[in-house]
């Protein structure tokens, strides 16, 4: 989407949002929810910036990707309530839906996989339906990491997505990753 990463002097106002979703307690911080979190840990130490300055709701980071200023955002509201930081961050900076880019993890993918959609619906993600309600706009592009199905059909939702992906998943996990920080 921005394409490689390169480290410029930022000018002028941020034309993208990038927003990793999760859960800020250091009890999810492993969590497949958290997939969304964890990428935007893995691009910062990629690329050597900090996402550690409170404001929105949020932990963020302005930086440059690829000549494009960028807020980078893990909002700090819990999965449920996403939107409210993604909002205030946006409405803040005038960023417009198209250029708010939102990374999160997806049960229907296995581990490893992505998906990326310009726009769409919520598809059942508590978080994305938090941010459509909240920015009133489903045309934002996303970015979906797999977290896996569920191993057996009764397996309680909110209990396979935080738990923790599992030590024979971690390869897996980190191309994800790799590949998503490229995705954006």
């Amino acid at each position: 989407m921005l394409g490689r990463f390169k480290k410029t002097e930022a000018v002028g106002a941020p034309e993208f949002l990038v927003a990793g979703l999760g859960n800020p307690e250091k009890k999810y911080t492993l969590t497949r929810h958290n997939s969304g979190f964890l990428c935007v840990d893995f691009l910062a130490e990629k690329h050597g910036f900090k996402i550690n300055k409170l404001k929105f709701k949020a932990v963020i980071a302005d930086t440059v990707i690829n000549s494009h200023r960028c807020i980078v955002m893990k909002p700090q509201t819990y999965m449920n309530l996403s939107g409210e930081a993604v909002k205030a961050a946006a409405d803040f900076y005038k960023i417009p839906p198209e250029k708010i880019i939102v990374i999160f993890d997806d049960i229907s993918l296995d581990v490893g996989r992505l998906r990326i959609r310009r726009k769409g619906s919520d598809g059942g993600h508590n978080g994305i339906k938090s941010i459509i309600s909240c920015i009133g706009s489903q045309n934002f592009p996303r970015v979906k990491i797999g977290c896996g199905k569920k191993p057996h059909p009764d397996y309680d939702l909110a209990a396979w997505v935080l738990s923790e992906y599992k030590k024979d998943e971690a390869p897996e996990l980190k191309k994800a990753l790799d590949n998503a920080c490229c995705a954006v």
